[in-house]
Parts: C-alpha cells; sequence; structure tokens
C-alpha cells in the first residue's frame, strides 16, 4: 500500500493544494507473485469542517481496507469552505472536485468509468459529497454521506448570532455567496436531485448514515425520505454514535461493503504476515 502526498497547483482555487492519495499498487502474495492491478476503482473521500486532507488517514482504518479491495482513495482538502463555489472568490471548490478526479487520473492508474468512481465524506465533507455527486453524476456512480451536514435550509435564516463563527450570516455568505438565493441553486441537494430525475438522468446510488444521537439525524431522516419518494436508490444506516469518529470509523467500512469492489484479498504486508502463512 503506498501513500502519497500530493502538493500541486490547483487551478480550480489558483493556489497550491494537497491530497493524501491511498494506492493499493504494491501487494505480494503468499505465492511469491508481485503484481500491480488496475486500473482502480476509485473513492473521493472528504472530510468535515475545522478539518484537512489528513482527518480520515488518522482517524479511520481506510488505509487497511482500502488495501484488502484494491481500491484507491483520493483525499483533499476542502478548507470549510463545504466544498462549493463562491463566484466572487477563488474558491471554487466544486469545481476543484471534478478537476480533483482528472487530475488523480492523470497521475495515478485509476478507472476512468463512472462505475468505479464514488465520493463519501463526513458531516460537511458529507454535504460535499452528496451536492458534488449529485452536481457531476456523470462522474460518480455511488455517493456516501455519513452524518451529512444538510441543514442548509437554515443557512437562510442565519444571524451574526451563532456561537460557532462558522454559522454565522457574514461567514455563510463568504462562502455560500447570496444566501436567499441558495434554494434551487446548484449549493442546494434537493433542487439536484430533483433535477436528475426531471432529466432522466442516470441515477447515483446513494448510502445515508447517521448517529441515533447526533443532532444531523433528522434532517439525514428527511432526505431519506425524499430521494425514496423521487425514485433514487438508497441504503440508510442509523445505529447508536455522535457526532464522532468512532461512529465514522464503523461506517465507512460499511460503506466500503456496500460499494461494488473487489473481494477481500489477502497479501503480504505489515501486521498480516505470520498470521496467513501458518
Amino acid at each position: 500500500m503506498a501513500v502519497v502526498q500530493v502538493d500541486f497547483f490547483s487551478q480550480s482555487l489558483l493556489r497550491n493544494s494537497t491530497f493524501y492519495a491511498v494506492i493499493p499498487c504494491d501487494k505480494m502474495y503468499f505465492d511469491g507473485r508481485i503484481r500491480t492491478p488496475g486500473p482502480f476503482k476509485t473513492l473521493y473521500l472528504l472530510h468535515g469542517v475545522f478539518g484537512d486532507y489528513t482527518d480520515w488517514l488518522y482517524g479511520t482504518r481506510i488505509q487497511r481496507w482500502a488495501q484488502d479491495r484494491n481500491l484507491a482513495v483520493i483525499m483533499p482538502s476542502g478548507e470549510n469552505k463545504f466544498y462549493v463555489d463562491n463566484e466572487k472568490s477563488t474558491d471554487k471548490f466544486s469545481k476543484y472536485i471534478e478537476e480533483l478526479v482528472a487530475v488523480s487520473r492523470h497521475m495515478f492508474h485509476l478507472s476512468n468509468k463512472r462505475e468505479d468512481t464514488f465520493i463519501a465524506g463526513l458531516s460537511m465533507g458529507g454535504y460535499g459529497a452528496i451536492t458534488n455527486g449529485l452536481k457531476y453524476s456523470g462522474l460518480f456512480s455511488h455517493i456516501a454521506g455519513l452524518s451529512a451536514a444538510l441543514h442548509i435550509d437554515t443557512f437562510v435564516d442565519a444571524t451574526e448570532d451563532a456561537p460557532l463563527p462558522i454559522m454565522r450570516r457574514s461567514y455563510l455568505e463568504s462562502v455560500f455567496g447570496d444566501l436567499d438565493a441558495l434554494q434551487g441553486s446548484d449549493k442546494d441537494f434537493h433542487a439536484l436531485a430533483k433535477r436528475l430525475t426531471e432529466e432522466n438522468k442516470e441515477l447515483p446510488e446513494i448510502y445515508l448514515a447517521c448517529g441515533t444521537e447526533d443532532d444531523l439525524i433528522g434532517c439525514n431522516r428527511a432526505f431519506r425520505d425524499e430521494l425514496e419518494q423521487l425514485g433514487y436508490p438508497v441504503t440508510w444506516k442509523e445505529g447508536p454514535g455522535g457526532h464522532e469518529w468512532d461512529f465514522w470509523d464503523r461506517m465507512i467500512l460499511d460503506v466500503l461493503e456496500w460499494l461494488p469492489l473487489d473481494e477481500v484479498e489477502q497479501a503480504v504486508s505489515s501486521g498480516n504476515v505470520m498470521e496467513n502463512e501458518q
């Protein structure tokens, strides 16, 4: 398993950007074979607010689970920008997602097929994965949101009184632009989901999960119901847990088991050599 830190100049952001790539390119098997599988199925995995490209690697066991399934994982930094475009600045984080797919495919041996390309995220990244997965439905066949921040309807009424700075109206406007124009825009996952059905586009499969002690469970349940009414193939999971890494660590494994991936395959790697030689 190779873990690669990539620093490149993003044309979407007009600045240098960093992402981690987990690439299962160096497996050795117990009969002495060394082979490089591929092109790899790929998961673009988005972090939550206050996080960066390192979060998923340090907060979960995604590296080991991806290696076992020959899955490449691309983990970018989205800052605190909700993975949307701001038309008045250089913060084009939605366009960046599209750029990231093109750049990572050019750099690594990744599949260019829609059916092999997936997007997922937690909290802010869950919102980003759902919104961009729907917006770029020609790129992504599967979308997963864990504890997704699907409460954008409340942003329209935001004030400066919120205790958390990123929930204050001035900050939200610096990210989303005119909040009064948010509903119905390409930042509105409700509108995007409906538009795909109206245009008779091929619908992505969607996975949603949220902890029963998470304040966001209400809006996630509501979006599940909305998607089912629109005819989307939806997988829903809820269970004990709050807005926390223990829950996301459990559920990202469930996401991998939901995705159309290779069978779990044992090979020589740190920690499993002796167990598998016996």
